[in-house]
Parts: C-alpha cells; structure tokens; sequence
C-alpha cells in the first residue's frame, strides 16, 4: 500500500470511570502547594469533597489553613485550572468553605512526615 492511500486508523476514545477520573483529578490537586507550607493540597487536608457528574464536571469544596490566608481570592483559581488540565474533566468549579475549620488532623501521615510531625 503506497503512503497516500495508507489509511489511518484511529483508536477508539477509551473514556475513564469516574473512580478514574477522581483518581486523576487527586493526581492533579497534588501537584498544587500551599503558598506557606510545602506540601500538597490534597495531604495537606484542605480539600473536603469531590464531586463528579456524569457530565464530568467537576467540583471540589476546599478550605485554606487560616481564613486571612493571602491568597484566599487567587488560590480557587489555580485550584480550578489544575483540575481542568485533566484529560476528561469538561468542567471545574472550587468552592472555598470555612466550615469546618482546618486542622493538623486533615493531613495525611505523608504530610505530617514531610513537616516532621510524625
């Protein structure tokens, strides 16, 4: 077959759980740091819940660790672009809530080990 008539033949688009999709978009969130400790969003326990439809839109209720935080209007936003950078997400919204409040005890073990906590 000559490479003018050679046909390309696509792959079918294989479209990922939802279980997928929440594991991909927790990949993302932890590749987001607190602007003043370094450690992930997601160990560092400031992410409260995610929510994907079936549309494969996503929402993420957050919180930051003091409410006078100074990134507190900018940092949803960097929030919402990671998540939308996962393939198949079609759309992100974060919600900053303040109750309840942080605590050290939302952390996980890695975080806490990172901080020297453990």
């Amino acid at each position: 077959m000559s490479d003018e008539v050679q046909k390309v033949i696509e792959e079918p688009k294989v479209v990922q759980s939802i279980e997928q999709l929440e594991d991909d978009v927790i990949t993302a969130l932890r590749t987001v740091f607190d602007p003043e400790i370094p450690v992930n969003i997601f160990d560092l326990g400031l992410i409260y819940q995610i929510d994907i439809n079936e549309d494969r839109r996503v929402k993420v209720s957050m919180t930051l660790t003091a409410p006078g935080c100074p990134v507190a209007q900018t940092f949803p936003q960097t929030v919402e672009e990671a998540i939308s950078s996962v393939s198949g997400v079609n759309a992100a919204v974060v919600e900053l809530v303040w109750e309840p409040p942080w605590d050290k005890d939302r952390m996980s073990d890695a975080a806490k080990l990172q901080l020297g906590m453990l």
